[in-house]
């Protein structure tokens, strides 16, 4: 490859010796300096023009189509290319943007078939995708969406205002869009409820902050999860029940006969004890699905740290990890009492020993952080996913309602139940719950 200024040298130099020639020429010819030597000068002069205009001309074209060129990309417009045949560097800085613009044009259309792609399927998805701007004003849906808000209705509903939309659909559709937050919520109005999930985020589109909403209807999905439930719920309190019915029949039976023969009567009081355990734990077993089915309202008050602290420790034993706090909190101490028996013994019995069980209370003026920590063994991923599922115990005797009732009395304070394994071995368990006007209206 000659470089341009290679090039523009030997030209220069052909020039130079032509000249040179010419000169050497004329003085042979017309042997007069005074005559000679503007001929030369006239004859120089006009080469360096033609050698500048043949020499330029070319280069000055290449690049204003490559000006020309990159004013396309910036039109997002990359199907401009360049022909040359030249062979120094201009050549291969056309070489160069002919190879960009191919790779340009390939992503483009990878990217355009990726998005008739992902067009294609959130247009076919069973979850309703809306997508509004800052001033409420939708900017995309699916045909789920639009079915939803305008069903059987062929206009596009593009640039009307959502809120307006879906209230002319539900004010209760309505109300939870604006609302803009994250669960469940029913169409008890429609001809046929249906309960949806609403999800809710916020992005940059172009500098501009958008709204994105997901609704998926949960009827058929929260109707199959309660069949599921409920039969679990009936294997639990039928294996409970034959546990205890199927000893106690065997018992009794066992009374009849050494009742009839009359031998043996010094074994009916501890055939009567054995009955009467039965019996106790069964009803201990109904009794504990009643308190979880018939969790009452939090009775909210003030409560002093010391004298609910030293009840407490009648009850289960545990370590305080710091000092208590000085101000009162506000709660129903009866259940936050029985959240917290309840996590103590689940951390006894995870094998801790009592000297490694602490109880963490901290507290600011807007929340209650309580946590029970201990050595135990701990719990694996899938155990910690069931964990707060009812009917779910990793313990044989288990009911599985000690911690799914914990997590129904915090969330009925407003606060959350967590948990979490510990970095050097054991369990954490977090029960956050708002303080003031929040747990006052939970």
């Amino acid at each position: 490859m000659t470089s341009l200024r290679g090039r523009f040298t030997f030209y220069l130099a052909l020039l130079l010796v032509a000249c040179v020639s010419l000169a050497v020429f004329l003085s042979l010819t017309l042997k007069s300096w005074p005559l000679v030597l503007p001929l030369v000068v006239l004859a120089t002069f006009a080469g360096l023009l033609v050698l500048v205009r043949s020499f330029f001309a070319p280069l000055d074209a290449t690049l204003q189509a490559l000006s020309s060129g990159v004013t396309s990309f910036r039109d997002h417009d990359y199907s401009v290319t360049i022909a040359s045949r030249r062979d120094d560097e201009l050549g291969a800085l056309v070489e160069s943007y002919n190879a960009l613009a191919r790779v340009l044009r390939e992503e483009r259309f990878g990217l355009f078939q990726r998005e008739l792609l992902l067009d294609t399927v959130i247009q076919s998805s069973a979850v309703a995708v809306l997508i509004v701007n800052a001033n409420g004003a939708i900017v995309f849906c699916n045909t789920e969406a639009r079915e939803l808000l305008d069903p059987g209705k062929k206009h596009s509903p593009l640039g009307e205002n959502l809120v307006a939309l879906s209230a002319r659909r539900s004010a209760t559709l309505s109300g939870a869009l604006e609302a803009g937050k994250d669960g469940l919520f029913s169409l008890a109005e429609w001809e046929e409820p249906e309960v949806f999930h609403l999800t809710c985020r916020h992005f940059s589109l172009n500098a501009q902050v958008h709204q994105l909403f997901l609704l998926k209807k949960m009827t058929r999905e929260i109707a199959r999860k309660e069949v599921e439930t409920w039969k679990k719920v009936i294997r639990v309190i039928t294996h409970e029940m034959n546990n205890s019915l199927a000893p106690i029949r065997s018992l009794i039976s066992s009374a009849q006969k050494i009742s009839a023969s009359g031998v043996g009567t010094e074994k009916l009081e501890e055939i009567y004890a054995s009955i009467g355990n039965r019996a106790a734990h069964l009803q201990s077993f109904i009794e504990q699905y009643a308190q979880f089915a018939r969790l009452p309202k939090p009775r909210v008050r003030k409560v002093e740290w010391a004298p609910f602290i030293s009840q407490l420790r009648r009850l289960v034993e545990f370590e305080l990890a710091e000092d208590l706090p000085g101000e009162t909190a506000e709660f129903d101490p009866v259940q936050v009492e029985q959240v917290l028996i309840n996590l103590i013994k689940n951390a006894a019995e995870s094998g801790s020993p009592s000297a490694d069980i602490n109880l963490r209370v901290m507290q600011s003026s807007a929340e209650l952080l309580l946590a029970v920590e201990d050595r135990g063994s701990g719990m694996n991923p899938e155990q910690m996913q069931l964990a707060l599922l009812p009917f779910y115990s990793t313990k044989r005797s288990g009911t599985g309602l000690g911690l799914p009732l914990c997590r129904e009395i915090i969330e009925a304070h407003g606060g959350t139940l967590n948990l979490f394994n510990r970095q050097d071995g054991g369990m954490a368990a977090t029960c956050k719950i708002p303080l003031g006007s929040s747990a006052g209206s939970a």
